[in-house]
């Protein structure tokens, strides 16, 4: 592992292995999920609107980060002004239909921050990033959406999402008003294996089902083929989208004095803000 005090670890440095796979699922026509898992960007984006509108939101989205790709040089802002970009995009195609149209944009961008390569970390939406590391199993992402407000509120149970008849509505989206994204910044870890998926991968599949499949799949293509697998077995109620990704070598053993895994704090950029809510098309 490269250590924290040396001063060339670079994002050009860092190897990775990645496998993706999306599917329209059992219940759907049309697939809008878009995602882009190619060094440095993995993102997911979850389109609505019905009919084909979902299916340019989504694109419009992944469209905006492929200036990014096989770059070795990418830094923070480069991917604050390619969500903008994304969100006067969907904006413009939500214009364009009678229904209306947003999207969820979910993954990692590896950058080079304070002279190290981190993982900045994107959300808006419900759909999200999982981790991990030594056992330990984390969803580095929050979700936008009521029924997680209610859970921070203490009235809903997460072990109760799965009947909430309400679990659907998201708070932000992609070319929404009020709909901000939240980052956070992450070390990247050798030894790591990280998990972008839509919520038609974490609505059929319970978190310790998701972290046996990162456990035993196999190569990165395997795990991404299984967990998709397994999504449509419990029914595959949604499109389900899912990137995988195994950091194989030149990621950091300390951060901040403290050897990777003794100190799991968050180090998110930006706290939750005050969101509107957002629901999601009937169609969904």
């Amino acid at each position: 592992m490269t250590d924290l005090a040396d001063p060339r670890a670079t994002s050009a440095g860092v190897s990775l292995q990645c496998g993706s796979r999306t599917d329209v699922g059992r219940k759907r026509h049309e697939n809008e999920d878009s995602l882009l898992a190619s060094q440095p960007v993995f993102i997911v984006a979850d389109g609505m609107g019905g009919l084909e509108a979902g299916q340019r939101a989504s694109s419009a989205v992944i469209a905006e980060f492929r200036a990014c790709v096989d770059r070795i040089d990418v830094v923070a802002g480069d991917v604050v002004a390619a969500v903008e970009r994304a969100h006067t995009r969907v904006r413009a195609v939500s214009d364009s239909t009678g229904r209306g149209a947003g999207s969820t944009l979910t993954g990692l961008v590896l950058i080079d921050h304070e002279d190290f390569p981190q993982w900045l970390i994107v959300n808006v939406g419900d759909s999200r990033v999982y981790r991990l590391h030594g056992g330990e199993f984390q969803q580095l992402t929050v979700d936008h959406s009521l029924a997680q407000e209610l859970i921070d509120e203490g009235s809903l149970l997460k072990a109760d999402v799965a009947n909430f008849a309400r679990k659907n509505v998201i708070t932000r989206a992609m070319g929404a008003d009020n709909s901000k994204a939240d980052y956070w910044l992450r070390p990247v870890v050798t030894g790591e294996r990280l998990l972008v998926c839509s919520d038609g991968l974490s609505g059929e599949l319970s978190d310790e089902a998701i972290k046996a499949g990162l456990t035993l799949g196999g190569s990165t293509q395997q795990t991404a083929d299984a967990l998709l697998a397994g999504a449509l077995e419990h029914g595959g109620r949604d499109n389900v989208s899912v990137i995988v990704i195994d950091v194989i070598a030149g990621g950091v053993s300390s951060w901040h004095g403290v050897a990777i895994g003794e100190d799991q704090s968050d180090t998110r950029t930006e706290d939750t803000r005050p969101v509107q809510r957002v629901a999601r098309n009937a169609a969904r």
